[in-house]
This record gives C-alpha cells, structure tokens and sequence, in this order.
C-alpha cells in the first residue's frame, strides 16, 4: 500500500496489483474513499465534503503524475511520491 501523498491530513496511496477501474484511495479520518482517476468521482466510499475538494483540487493538476503511479503500482512497484 504505497502512499503517494498526505495533504493536510488526507492520505492519497494505491495498493499493488489493485482492480479496475484504474483509482486511487483516499483516507481522513475513519473516512475512506476509491477515486477514479479520469473523473475524479467517487467510485466507493465516502469523504467529507471539504476534505474530497481537496484532494479533487490536487488530483486535477497531477493526473498525468497518478496515471503512471497507477500503472507503476500494478507492476508491483513502489510509485514513489507525488508533490
């Protein structure tokens, strides 16, 4: 379960060899979310609302960055951060 970024307090990770659609998971709290990497939507899950404009608000200008995180993850490799 690589975690590719922590913005205040949310945890962004993908987990190796995980299902389609390509995603990546969201936690805060006792809140967890599977977010779809071409919409942004939520595929599963739940987060609040103020914590999923974040994490939409970063993911909007890494997609590319996520993408090949998500393949990186399937090859069962360590994608590394994400800033």
């Amino acid at each position: 379960m690589p975690v590719v970024a922590i913005i205040d307090g949310i945890k962004i990770w993908f987990y190796n060899d995980d299902h389609p659609p390509p995603h990546f998971h969201a936690e805060y709290a006792e809140h967890e979310a599977l977010i779809d990497l071409d919409t942004l939507k939520i595929i599963v899950g739940f987060l609040p609302r103020a914590q999923y404009q974040k994490v939409v608000a970063w993911a909007e200008t890494r997609k590319p960055a996520l993408r090949i995180a998500w393949i990186t993850a399937q090859s069962d490799i360590n994608p590394g951060k994400i800033p």
